[in-house]
């Protein structure tokens, strides 16, 4: 699956269905919020999903708030006039100006300070805001993203996030699951990762062999996407070998592996389950098509299709 200019890297039906909701999401001109934890590719939907829309060729822009001073939020998203507090020297256009009818990604937005949500609800009611120190009311056109690893609803009950904003940004609302929930990206991703790492760092011919595979595949990467990469990464850099063995990969990756690696190896696909399923409810029925698929409570044609792609009789 791929955006326009991004690939979207997916085998598991979770995050195809995050890419099936980017792209009902992506023309839609209303405030979109992401949530997910922290590392699990939250700016990068956001990216993907300004690709898969209208404004790709609109300026992207990230603001990150928890990494801004709380007193330079405002002059980032806002701007400020000549002379609007001590500094400032001369007039500075905001991300809001400055994103046109492109897209502004508002990273760690749980993160702003009281001051700043008010002000941010009042653009999102509104679609209007002034420069710091200025008069003249300008008018937003980008549409806004709001990313977050924080519960907001939880936010909101122990006030640290205003329930009018809270609502107001609520309206799209994109779950970004963990990597350990959609175990079936793992190594597609890793392969991904790793043909980009090569890349980077001038190697060509690496790839990981059966047994670094199954260990990736069985650890639970609390760290999600992030930490994948980077395990990637390390293992590139300091291993000059065109095979990675898991001897090259941290110890905590290979520990937990290990110990996770015997439970999932008892473990049954929810495809091997179904196919048992109704094989055993065709055999029941005679296969009787019309009762199996009442018994099963789905319809005769999807029962039909299932049957097919299970190569049941």
């Amino acid at each position: 699956m791929t955006a326009e200019r991004l690939p979207w890297i997916s085998a598991d039906p979770a995050s195809q269905n995050v890419f099936e909701l980017a792209q009902k999401v992506a023309a839609a001109p209303t405030t979109l919020l992401i949530t997910g934890e922290s590392g699990s590719g939250k700016d990068y939907l956001a990216r993907v999903i300004h690709e898969l829309g209208p404004r790709r060729d609109a300026p992207f822009l990230k603001i990150d708030c928890a990494s801004l001073p709380a007193q330079l939020v405002e002059s980032e998203l806002f701007g400020h006039e000549r002379g609007a507090f001590t500094g400032a020297e001369e007039r500075k256009l905001g991300r809001f100006e400055l994103g046109g009818n492109g897209t502004i990604v508002l990273d760690e937005v749980a993160a702003l300070s009281a001051a700043a949500q008010s002000k941010l609800l009042r653009v999102l009611q509104e679609r209007t805001f002034e420069r710091l120190g200025g008069t003249e009311t300008l008018r937003i056109e980008a549409r806004l993203v709001a990313l977050t690893n924080v519960d907001l609803p939880t936010a909101v009950t122990a006030g640290h996030f205003r329930e009018d904003l809270y609502f107001r940004m609520n309206v799209l609302t994109i779950v970004m699951p963990p990597l350990r929930e959609r175990r079936a990206d793992i190594l597609p991703l890793a392969d991904h990762f790793l043909a980009a790492l090569c890349l980077v760092h001038g190697r060509t011919g690496v790839q990981l062999s059966e047994a670094s595979r199954r260990m990736l595949a069985a650890y639970a990467w609390p760290g999600n996407v992030r930490e994948l990469r980077n395990a990637l990464e390390r293992a590139v850099v300091f291993n000059r070998v065109e095979m990675l063995e898991p001897e090259h990969f941290a110890e905590n990756i290979r520990a937990a592996a290990a110990g996770n690696a015997g439970m999932i190896a008892g473990l049954r696909s929810l495809d091997d389950v179904e196919k048992d399923v109704i094989a055993a409810t065709l055999e029941g029925t005679h296969y009787k098509i019309t009762q199996a698929a009442t018994i099963l409570g789905i319809s005769r044609k999807t029962l039909l299709e299932k049957r097919k792609k299970y190569g049941l009789k």
